[in-house]
């Protein structure tokens, strides 16, 4: 597999999302500009200029009409995804962690940091009224405890999955803003959780070196992929039953080892038996975002460097089959 490199940003990727067609790419990274690729050729359409902070997370609506991103400047912004117009800025007591739209994009969540004697806040917006320049939250669920590092909108958008600090898994009823579930699989901060296709599953990355899958209702925990290293992110194929894993070395570590040692290739798992089946090497520091592309043909890394790799799969990987 010979990979896209996207290089516009300075510096290491936080994340990087498809939109629904898979056409466009967005990442966000340590530097303060949102950009946006073609995904078919690693084009750069544009950049979105407006927040002064590192850029921690982002979403796209599903019509792909409008870009949110949250941001360690205390802020929130939605862009027209087109022109890359500033539409509304919502101001935060603390730095934004995650930020999701719901599946029909007319509301969405956002997560705020424990800091500055702020408590950790995850807050539910209603898009229209934010267009409309009254920016206030329609819920407010202050989280006691660790803070929230990674969140999805669970199916039918009736509660949010939130993943903390100490590797806690927490849903949240989004009318009345309780708590109604938590489980702790986890024994060090979660990274990431990304859903199934069908929103029936989700997998979680963790510092404590593994990925778990479970069941989004129930909150089941159903496979384990283990690696021995951080997990900083992982995706699951919507038509094979793999996964793919990305990490590697803490970054600040990095500096004293060499790739080979670090770790820092994405790593293929088979979903049902828990093993490895490949590896993709190429970052020069730890894959903080990895995702596969809504056709399942391909997948995108964003690392630590601050490069994005663009992967389209070669035709033996549709040949693979696992032997009993």
């Amino acid at each position: 597999m010979k990979p896209l490199l996207l290089h516009g940003h300075e510096r290491s990727i936080t994340k990087i999302r498809y939109n629904r067609e898979g056409d466009l790419l967005f990442s966000t990274a340590k530097d303060n500009k949102p950009t946006v690729w073609y995904s078919l050729n690693g084009e750069r359409l544009g950049t979105y200029n407006g927040h002064n902070g590192a850029v921690w997370t982002n979403d796209i609506s599903w019509d792909t009409r409008h870009f949110v991103t949250g941001a360690a400047d205390n802020s929130v912004i939605i862009w027209d995804t087109e022109i890359g117009k500033k539409l509304s800025e919502i101001p935060t007591q603390s730095a934004v962690r995650t930020c999701n739209f719901a599946y029909s994009s007319k509301q969405f969540m956002i997560s705020t940091d424990a800091a500055m004697g702020k408590m950790c806040q995850i807050q539910i917006f209603d898009l229209q009224q934010c267009l409309n320049e009254r920016p206030e939250p329609i819920i407010v669920m202050p989280v006691q405890g660790p803070k929230v590092t990674a969140s999805v909108w669970g199916p039918c958008d009736d509660y949010i999955i939130t993943g903390h600090e100490n590797g806690l898994l927490c849903k949240w009823d989004v009318k009345t803003g309780e708590q109604i579930d938590r489980i702790h699989e986890h024994t060090k901060l979660i990274n990431d959780i990304q859903k199934s296709k069908d929103d029936l599953m989700f997998i979680t990355a963790s510092k404590d070196t593994t990925a778990k899958l479970f069941v989004s209702d129930s909150f089941k925990h159903l496979k384990t992929f283990k690696t021995e290293r951080p997990v900083n992110s992982a995706s699951l194929s919507p038509i094979r039953d793999h996964v793919v894993m990305g990490g590697g070395q803490e970054a600040m570590d990095v500096t004293t080892t060499s790739a080979r040692v670090g770790k820092f290739d994405a790593r293929f798992f088979h979903m049902i038996f828990e093993e490895e089946i490949g590896r993709v090497k190429g970052h020069f520091g730890p894959i903080n975002s990895v995702l596969f592309h809504p056709d399942g043909k391909s997948y995108s890394s964003g690392g630590e460097d601050g490069y994005v790799r663009v992967h389209t799969f070669d035709p033996s990987y549709y040949d693979f089959k696992f032997d009993f």
